[in-house]
């Protein structure tokens, strides 16, 4: 058989190859209908998705905090020589 069977909604035909029939959705049943989306329904399904969030501990939250504090610090520094040396090498070339 050569050729492409289009069977969702249209009638079974057989195509010669490479064409493609695209169905078209039936307009006469509406399209589902989305739960009404209220205040109060947010907030409380916040507050259970809030309910099963495991917090850090005071210990964790410590010392997790240095370790970034001490990243944004390291990684600055290393910018700010990269960005001194570049300017040295810059004066040096275009004296």
């Amino acid at each position: 058989m050569s050729g492409v069977q289009v069977l969702q909604g249209a009638l079974e035909q057989e195509l010669p190859k490479g064409r493609v029939i695209v169905a078209k959705r039936d307009l006469a049943t509406p399209p589902e209908e989305q739960p009404r989306f209220g205040l109060v329904a947010f907030l409380r399904e916040t507050k259970e998705e809030l309910d099963k969030v495991v917090w850090p501990g005071r210990q964790q939250l410590i010392s997790e905090s240095v370790a970034v504090l001490l990243m944004v610090v390291l990684l600055a520094s290393l910018i700010y020589v990269v960005d001194n040396l570049f300017t040295w090498i810059a004066g040096q070339v275009f004296r």
